[in-house]
């Protein structure tokens, strides 16, 4: 029998995937103790000698996990990008149409921001006017912009709403309505749950609103249009 692959199966890990799993280990408790000083001090009061105390090590060595405090911001920019999404898929998953879609996506960023506000903070902020994130990992950022335009490009193709503007003004108009809502929210109210509130109970009038601008109704559309009398168009 093969003896690596003896090891491999039997769960005994073999010396370099000993040391893979003691970075990726170290490197996760680095990143616990980053949020937690970010969710206790601010995102801003981010300290690398803090950080390296928490997980008992040198400030020095924690250079061999993350060289920079940047770099270590960068991670934390991913993650929250990545955490984000997730919450983003939970809610494509459910179907429904355009505007359970738009009541969903504001009510998932308000919950986000309430029970990941350290990263919604960092991600959606800029509490760090220094940081700016790498080329990959706004990557990640981007691709949720794609998801909403490409979900708007379809809600017009079908019929769903007539906007009336490029796909991007609507884009910005949801992100902007939300990320208000979501910002007054943590500013006055952060332990009130989503839904609930001054800000958090708007939701679904905030989609209304835009419902009322921008949705397609065959229905008002044949009463405004010009009654007819036996079969022909009144003359205007």
């Amino acid at each position: 029998m093969d003896p690596q692959k003896s090891i491999e199966t039997s769960g005994v890990l073999s010396p370099e995937e000993r040391r893979r799993r003691n970075r990726e280990e170290m490197s996760a408790a680095i990143v616990a103790a980053a949020r937690a000083v970010m969710r206790e001090q601010g995102v801003a009061a981010l300290s690398l000698r803090e950080v390296a105390r928490r997980v008992r090590m040198q400030a020095p060595s924690l250079y061999a996990y993350f060289p920079s405090k940047a770099a270590l911001y960068d991670e934390l920019f991913r993650q929250a990008i990545v955490r984000y999404q997730s919450y983003r898929a939970e809610s494509w998953a459910l179907g429904g149409d355009f505007w359970d879609y738009v009541t969903r996506l504001l009510a998932d960023y308000m919950r986000f921001a309430v029970e990941q506000s350290e990263l919604y903070r960092l991600a959606f902020e800029r509490p760090v006017p220094s940081f700016v994130p790498s080329e990959g990992s706004m990557a990640e950022s981007l691709k949720l912009l794609a998801q909403l335009e490409q979900r708007i490009a379809a809600a017009i193709a079908e019929g769903e709403l007539r906007p009336d503007l490029p796909v991007e003004h609507v884009r910005d108009l949801i992100i902007a309505l939300s990320h208000g809502l979501t910002s007054q929210h943590m500013a006055n109210e952060p332990d009130r749950p989503v839904g609930a509130g001054r800000y958090g109970a708007l939701i679904p009038t905030a989609v209304a609103v835009l419902r009322a601008a921008w949705a397609h109704d065959p229905g008002k559309e044949d009463s405004s249009a010009s009654p007819r009398s036996n079969g022909s168009a009144n003359p205007r």
